[in-house]
């Protein structure tokens, strides 16, 4: 498994120090610039391919009507994300990352959690395994997304079961639940809690709650790991996916970054509990990786910086 580099990362830290500017000057810029560093283990660390992974699943748990949209409306944005229409197409394109889209058995969605776990042992390797097999492995940066319709009530109950607190401290309103669906959220993911409630490591986490796409984003995580790759993590959905993984490492997430704080109500307390600090807030709540592509921008304008302006010494100037 790669660990952070820290003579490459000091060695940028140095070298920001030296570029024409007060130094701190371009604040998170700079940490962006180090972190980058030390995790590809150069000095000069760059993004000649980043690589944004979409995966998709369906949920058993939307028999308990936790979402006002049916889950066919899952297989129905996949297609939408092949033919380039979606809102993931068009950032990625801007950021300049090659987008994949994986649909993980969306004819066979998982079992509902509120009656019993959400998949088995299998279904979790196997999960995990496409999401490792996703990634190319020359990529630079991986950005991760998720579509799944019920997959916010998915998400809610994994961050209550690692982090604890109720159902009403997590759940939010996800593709728009209000009223009686937001209600029936609430009291699914408290009867998942109370059915799951010996539920700690990873493993047990994504069998309890599943779904597909969760177990892949894991192993998409782990594999970049050992690639030395890091990553660009999404919204509430995608974090609390990645959040298990902490149960059996608290360093697990180390070489990734949370793009954006999510609208979704969870996503602050989340991020609070994984002690980060996300690289943008805008209100955004879409998921499919969007928040994470407009991240990728700002990490290109961190590298451009970092590699492309004069140092004092370069300039003339002092």
């Amino acid at each position: 498994m790669m660990s952070f580099d820290q003579d490459s990362a000091a060695q940028a830290r140095t070298r920001q120090d030296s570029l024409t500017k007060p130094p701190g000057s371009l604040g998170r810029l700079e940490d962006l610039a180090v972190f980058m560093a030390g995790w590809q283990g150069r000095d000069r660390p760059r993004v000649d391919r980043a690589q944004a992974i979409v995966f998709a699943g369906n949920h058993g748990v939307c028999a308990q009507g936790v979402n006002p949209f049916p889950a066919e409306v899952t297989a129905l944005m996949v297609r939408n994300f092949n033919a380039g229409g979606a809102a993931i197409n068009q950032l990625a394109r801007l950021a300049g990352a090659d987008l994949s889209v994986v649909p993980l058995e969306l004819d066979r969605p998982t079992a509902d959690f509120t009656q019993g776990p959400a998949m088995g042992a299998g279904q979790v390797i196997e999960a995990m395994a496409a999401g490792a097999d996703a990634i190319t492995p020359d990529a630079d940066v991986l950005i991760l997304g998720e579509m799944g319709i019920g997959n916010s009530t998915v998400a809610a109950a994994q961050a209550a079961a690692r982090f604890g607190g109720t159902a009403a401290d997590w759940v939010g309103p996800g593709t728009g639940a209000t009223g009686e669906t937001l209600a029936a959220k609430i009291r699914a993911v408290d009867a998942g809690l109370a059915r799951h409630k010996d539920a700690h490591t990873a493993e047990q986490l994504l069998r309890a709650f599943g779904g597909r796409e969760q177990a892949a984003i894991c192993g998409a995580i782990r594999q970049a790991r050992e690639r030395g790759i890091p990553v660009i993590l999404d919204g509430f959905i995608c974090t609390a996916a990645a959040a298990v993984l902490t149960a059996d490492d608290p360093a697990a997430l180390d070489h990734c970054l949370i793009g954006h704080e999510s609208a979704e109500p969870g996503h602050r307390r989340l991020i609070a509990a994984l002690g980060k600090q996300p690289v943008l807030s805008l209100d955004m709540r879409l998921g499919e990786g969007s928040g994470a592509a407009v991240a990728l921008l700002v990490l290109r304008a961190a590298l451009e910086c970092h590699n492309g302006m004069a140092t004092f010494a370069e300039a003339g100037i002092g």
